[in-house]
């Protein structure tokens, strides 16, 4: 708790993950990938959101941590945030930082789209391991 406006006490958030290293494992990036960096960062944000590892009301890690930790320049997660912002899976607060919000990102038009995929590849005579092999290729060539 810390003071407020007119001495008021306010309560932090208790669900506050201040364990950066925890980050590693959420958020992957490949400095090797074609992706702009921020695209990166908003698209593994996006995945904790939708896999329930960022909960709604859950304050992020500074943007600044996040940079040190994945070794990014600190306006690259930025952007990425304001991305994320925009999209209104996360919101700004002024002394409290960058809290998810409780539209969550989804899985479902992914999950949508890829049961559309296996029904068309099994009604060309494809198999789960041929799709996968598809789906591989098919992500090496697109940026």
């Amino acid at each position: 708790m810390r003071g407020g406006r007119g001495g008021r006490a306010e309560q932090r958030p208790t669900d506050y993950n201040a364990n950066v290293d925890s980050i590693n494992s959420i958020l992957a990036i490949d400095h090797s990938s074609p992706v702009p960096l921020h695209e990166q960062v908003a698209a593994a944000i996006r995945r904790a959101i939708a896999d329930g590892e960022a909960r709604p009301g859950e304050r992020l890690p500074p943007a600044r941590d996040l940079a040190a930790v994945l070794g990014i320049n600190a306006n690259t997660v930025f952007r990425a945030l304001r991305t994320l912002r925009e999209e209104s899976l996360v919101e700004f607060r002024r002394g409290r930082g960058v809290s998810v919000t409780g539209g969550a990102a989804r899985r479902s038009p992914v999950v949508a789209k890829a049961r559309e995929l296996v029904a068309v590849a099994r009604r060309y005579g494809f198999g789960p391991e041929e799709l996968a092999e598809i789906v591989e290729q098919v992500s090496m060539e697109l940026p």
